[in-house]
């Protein structure tokens, strides 16, 4: 019998008990993928994160929800980047590359105005791919009507690393009478049945963040909602940049809020350059030590 430490950060936040949830297991290269997938379904986490060794990057990431391997995860990311700063086990330069699933990532390591490390991680490019299916199942799906969608803004599958569902809502108080039925999405999600969904606002509870947005996971991967999301977030930049936004080529940086709906109330900043082609996006956030355990295999 083998015990396995699991680290326990939240992200996108720097008080515990808000923003999103991680376990992070680090150096272990000799975990099997049933392993590692058995370490995520007990942990209970929406992801765990297991850092390796890497040949092509200076470490490697691999992301389990507790029924799946995921490709990418962006709160699971930062987290894993702020044990290893606290473990002492981070290269000691400005930006460190991360061999992921979907490819080789850049991570810059810095700090916020409060001195706390403020970790930013490179996107895929964007891609979009329309949704054909009902708007009306959709809305029941999450326990809305089609009225409570949006009429000027379309809904659209988006990626920067992993797909989700774009989903504009026209009001900030139809967020609190969400349900979802997850097991419903494939049906409707015919395209990209595997997508989750994630509604979003430009109403906000802050009054300086840009946008709101919830996230619902696949069916399938063991999970209901995520509490702050930060590869769906910088899709909702992508989107924001693409469908909403005046068309310039400056540089701009969006705050995110999600999680108040479920008391977890965190932040994604998300880094838009509209000047390269295709457009640049990455996410930046903070993350904070909670605890750690040991389980046994």
């Amino acid at each position: 019998m083998t015990d396995i430490q699991i680290l326990h950060y939240d992200a996108f936040t720097s008080s515990r008990g808000k923003g999103n949830p991680a376990g992070i297991v680090l150096n272990e290269n000799t975990l099997t993928s049933e392993e590692m997938q058995r370490i995520a379904y007990r942990v209970g986490f929406n992801e765990v994160a297991f850092v390796m060794t890497s040949e092509h990057a200076d470490f490697k990431l691999r992301y389990f929800s507790p029924e799946k391997e995921m490709p990418l995860c962006g709160h699971a990311t930062v987290c894993a980047v702020q044990a290893l700063y606290e473990q002492n086990q981070l290269p000691q330069k400005p930006t460190v590359s991360i061999e992921t699933n979907i490819g080789v990532l850049s991570v810059n390591i810095g700090n916020n105005a409060n001195g706390r490390l403020l970790i930013t991680m490179q996107q895929a490019s964007p891609q979009f791919s329309p949704f054909t299916g009902s708007k009306e199942a959709l809305a029941r799906s999450i326990g809305l009507t089609e009225m409570d969608l949006s009429p000027d803004l379309p809904v659209t599958y988006g990626s920067t690393g992993s797909w989700t569902l774009i989903v504009p809502i026209t009001h900030l108080a139809a967020f609190k009478r969400m349900s979802p039925v997850n097991a419903d999405f494939p049906s409707i999600l015919t395209e990209m049945p595997d997508a989750s969904v994630h509604p979003l606002c430009l109403e906000t509870y802050d009054p300086s963040s840009d946008m709101h947005g919830r996230h619902f996971s696949a069916a399938g991967t063991g999970s209901v909602e995520d509490p702050v999301t930060g590869t769906a977030s910088a899709v909702m930049g992508a989107y924001y940049l693409k469908y909403i936004a005046d068309q310039t080529d400056q540089a701009a940086q969006l705050t995110i809020e999600q999680g108040q709906e479920m008391g977890k109330d965190g932040r994604v900043y998300v880094n838009i350059d509209p000047s390269t082609d295709p457009s640049s996006v990455s996410i930046s956030g903070e993350a904070v030590y909670v605890a750690d355990f040991d389980l046994t295999l």
